[in-house]
């Protein structure tokens, strides 16, 4: 069958600091060559919209997928679903992805026909599935799928995680991925899920709070079919297990891998396993994430992200002796007031660090969903991108924007301003003398992203499609049963 994956456009955030490849997409694609399918796939984050039509006037694919991990997304993909309906009206048209798999029902309903199936949970089972019964049309009997007729079977897990590798080869313009300074970085994965239980995530309650992980071996041969010199490892936190990732390093360092790295971690296991990450030091890390929510010990239990402020300032100093640049984000309270504006970028400009802001945002799939959710100010869902308040805000929303904004341009400033640039010059001149523009790009167009009235301005706009509105029960946080009722997967039992 001739199958056409669709990534959709870059979202706010996409256009400063970073711009992935569709890696999940790409796992999906490797899936379906295997079954034997012709496959192609458009990025509409470096792509335009012409592409897409250019694929499907010469291709003619008999099924149109698209990846939907953000919701921001949705409002574009159900449109570019009915614009391939009306083109391809026999094309078997399906949506997968990480929120589309909390939303399945009310995305079917704003398709109207549009949307034959959305796969909920992991695409690598799913798509394969559902080709396989789509000439029978017997598309409820597979896994993960949901149709205007109601659930399906539950989605399945992948057996093995080494299964699959991306078909990065698909995908083209890939010099277009980029995270900061990293310019071209390719993206790679080796383990899925968390065993935390943040509030405000739906890692763990996509995954049913399970952590797999590839075998060594299949990592590091993934890691030698990359041409970048850059590699953004994707996993939700890094290094949870020292041993898994000592055995990745000890074999790249035996292939004599050596590339740039930049990952994310936790605190707590930057920590306890200091010198599995001191190792990847010497092997090439050079960038790291660190996900602090929040400096007070209040703003932690909140978020239930399981550290003290004690613990977070001994990993920022940890990862200085290591000599990492490291970025740390910050969730802005849609109650803060000018003076916690002021606190965080006073804070933010004594330590080191890059310092992001988020705001603190309510998504399907997580319990902030079901006890925030009513208090909502808006269902739009190109809102739902972390970067606008969504939640009510204690200034009035012009000022918040303000205050977010300004916030956002001191601490760009600090790394991206005249004297932060003297020490990137030599970085942006070699990236020029390679065709590299994005990390040079981004500097300048940083005023033009982040801006308080635009983003004032995006809440005035009519909005086509909602999210559903939260239960009118759904007001504290759900006991330890009743939080498995929102896992996309129930694991049948631990996996390696």
């Amino acid at each position: 069958m001739r199958v056409l994956l669709v990534h959709p456009s870059a979202l706010m955030y996409s256009e400063i600091f970073l711009r992935l490849e569709p890696l999940g997409l790409e796992r999906v694609a490797s899936a379906l060559l295997a079954d034997g399918h012709e496959v192609r796939l458009v990025d509409l984050q470096v792509y335009r919209k012409s592409e897409l039509e250019r694929q499907v006037a010469e291709f003619r694919p008999e099924a149109v997928g698209f990846s939907l991990s953000y919701l921001a997304n949705v409002p574009e993909v159900v449109d570019l679903s009915k614009w391939v309906k009306t083109v391809l009206p026999e094309a078997l048209v399906f949506v997968g992805g990480h929120s589309v798999s909390f939303v399945a029902e009310q995305v079917l309903e704003h398709a109207e026909g549009a949307i034959d199936v959305v796969l909920k949970g992991e695409g690598e089972t799913g798509a394969p599935a559902l080709l396989a019964a789509a000439p029978d049309r017997a598309l409820t009997e597979v896994p993960g799928a949901v149709t205007v007729d109601g659930p399906g079977r539950p989605p399945q897990m992948m057996h093995s995680l080494d299964d699959h590798l991306p078909a990065r080869h698909l995908g083209g313009r890939r010099n277009k991925y980029f995270i900061g300074v990293m310019d071209p970085a390719a993206s790679i994965e080796f383990t899925r899920g968390c065993p935390w239980d943040c509030s405000f995530c739906s890692a763990w309650t996509f995954y049913g709070r399970s952590y797999r992980r590839l075998s060594p071996e299949a990592a590091v041969e993934d890691m030698a079919r990359i041409a970048e010199p850059g590699v953004f490892i994707v996993d939700d936190v890094a290094f949870i297990k020292a041993e898994e990732g000592d055995e990745i390093a000890r074999q790249l360092e035996r292939r004599h891998i050596r590339k740039q790295y930049y990952l994310e971690t936790r605190c707590d296991v930057l920590l306890r396993n200091e010198e599995v990450f001191r190792r990847w030091r010497r092997l090439g890390l050079n960038y790291m994430f660190l996900g602090l929510e929040a400096l007070d010990e209040e703003g932690l239990t909140a978020f239930r992200k399981r550290t003290t402020p004690q613990v977070n300032n001994k990993a920022l100093e940890v990862a200085r002796s290591l000599g990492l640049s490291v970025a740390i984000n910050i969730i802005a309270d849609p109650d803060w007031d000018e003076a916690r504006f002021a606190f965080v970028r006073e804070w933010a400009m004594s330590v080191p660090e890059i310092v992001n802001i988020t705001v603190q945002t309510p998504y399907p799939g997580t319990e902030t969903w079901l006890t925030e959710a009513r208090r909502l100010t808006t269902l739009d869902y190109r809102l739902f991108d972390v970067q606008h308040a969504v939640l009510p805000t204690r200034l009035p929303l012009d000022r918040f924007y303000m205050e977010l904004v300004r916030t956002q341009a001191v601490l760009a400033r600090k790394h991206l301003g005249v004297a932060a640039l003297a020490k990137t010059s030599g970085i942006i001149a070699r990236q020029l003398l390679h065709g590299q523009t994005n990390f040079a790009r981004m500097i300048w167009k940083f005023n033009q992203v982040y801006n308080a009235d635009r983003q004032y301005a995006d809440h005035l706009r009519e909005p086509r499609y909602l999210l559903p509105p939260a239960a009118e029960t759904a007001t504290k946080p759900p006991d330890q049963q009743d939080r498995k009722e929102l896992y996309v997967h129930v694991p049948s039992g631990r996996r390696p």
